[in-house]
């Protein structure tokens, strides 16, 4: 079973953000989250659930208690192996970059056209 420290602090390393950083948009000091990643300090539970809603995974996940952490990153390993498998990779449209900057509405509106596209593909098919 993992430490609540190691958890955040992996969690931290695979968002590639720094101490400092993380502990700035969690308002707390770089030297007060390194005493949580060295479980040498435990935060409370109002921390508890700014950090864990920052990666979008449960309390449970960051303490241990939970295996599975994070639904979205899961999905997102799905796609990745579908867009080699399918050989898209070089359109940059799996670009995670550009993905942090839409909102759900965008992604939604993404979702609809790609339907839409995939929808006209069929009908031509049809007809052929």
């Amino acid at each position: 079973m993992s430490s609540l420290g190691s958890n955040i602090k992996k969690l931290r390393e695979r968002e590639n953000i720094s101490q400092k950083d993380f502990a700035q948009k969690i308002g707390i000091s770089n030297v007060v989250l390194s005493r949580y990643e060295k479980d040498e300090r435990k935060p409370d539970y109002d921390m508890l659930k700014k950090i864990a809603d920052y990666f979008e995974v449960s309390i449970d996940f960051l303490l241990g208690r939970e295996e599975k952490g994070n639904q979205k990153e899961d999905t997102l390993e799905e796609v990745n192996k579908l867009v080699k498998e399918y050989g898209i990779e070089q359109f940059g449209f799996f670009d995670i970059e550009k993905w942090k900057d839409l909102s759900s509405e965008d992604i939604e509106e993404i979702k609809k056209h790609f339907e839409y596209v995939v929808f006209q593909a069929k009908q031509r098919n049809k007809e052929e």
